[in-house]
């Protein structure tokens, strides 16, 4: 994938130079357990991050380089998948009559502040509709297998988030959000499963025309799919604690998430990726 033939959006936040490193990790195993005990118990997973983080130790490093030649690629290649997420947006919101508002998005290591409270490291990337923005320690792709040094696998996290705020702009979030207000945890976590796959769908809208762009090969497209695999709910909580609990489903089964992205790279049809009229998931 060659990111660097996409423009570079001015949306993107680099929040590195505070000095705060990381110096230990709860992975992907955590964020699971913060998520399905906030579930179980009504409490905010980032009250349980913090307890879970216990033995996580954070430095602060008064003179943190900040242009490393890594971290320097790690800003441009953000910077180009956000504005060719933008570009693709904007192309699908103005055939709809509308105008595209992009999100912010937020680069920062260990910690920081948000709209939706202090965003942590353990937490991998997220979108805040509160601040419309999204949220990326670039030390998460190095908790994927195999395919962390693949810049497509690595830009359809990106573009799964910026989803969330194409949800989030279309009202489709709130709608869900009252939905699984009123109902029970179950119903609560079948819709959250639906708002998941939907934006797996929306980046693989993305990724039809960014891989047209960039020239993805097969390669690319599998090793997004892999990583696909690697953070549905069924494959990480088989790592986490061996078993697998489907009504605790939060983010659609690997395969489901597979699907989705599946069927938005293919079409490239916003209404194909309607999660909450599908039968099968």
């Amino acid at each position: 994938m060659n990111w660097r033939n996409f423009n570079k959006s001015g949306n993107v936040e680099d929040r590195r130079g505070g000095g705060v490193r990381r110096a230990g990790g709860l992975g992907l195993g955590g964020i699971v357990i913060a998520v399905i005990g906030g579930l179980i118990f009504g409490v905010n997973p980032l009250q349980i991050l913090g307890l879970l983080g216990g033995g996580t130790s954070y430095t602060t490093q008064g003179n943190v380089n900040t242009s490393t030649p890594a971290m320097q690629r790690d800003l441009e290649f953000v910077q180009s998948v956000l504005g060719d997420t933008e570009r693709v947006w904007g192309d699908v919101f103005k055939r709809g009559g509308q105008t595209y508002s992009p999100p912010k998005l937020v680069l920062f290591s260990a910690q920081t502040d948000s709209g939706c409270g202090t965003a942590q490291s353990a937490m991998g990337p997220f979108y805040c509709p509160s601040d419309q923005k999204v949220y990326l320690d670039t030390q998460f792709y190095s908790e994927l297998r195999g395919t962390s040094g693949n810049d497509f696998a690595k830009a359809y996290v990106i573009a799964h988030e910026v989803g969330h705020h194409v949800q989030n702009l279309l009202g489709i979030s709130e709608k869900a959000d009252a939905q699984a207000a009123r109902g029970s945890k179950a119903t609560a976590n079948a819709i959250s499963v639906r708002i998941e796959l939907q934006a797996d769908c929306f980046a693989g809208i993305w990724g039809k025309s960014g891989a047209a762009l960039s020239g993805a090969s097969q390669a690319d497209i599998a090793a997004a799919l892999e990583t696909a695999r690697e953070i549905g709910d069924d494959t990480l909580q088989r790592a986490s604690r061996g078993a697998v609990v489907p009504d605790s489903f939060t983010h659609g089964s690997s395969a489901q998430r597979q699907r989705w992205f599946t069927i938005g790279l293919q079409t490239g049809d916003v209404a194909k990726c309607n999660t909450f009229a599908a039968k099968t998931l």
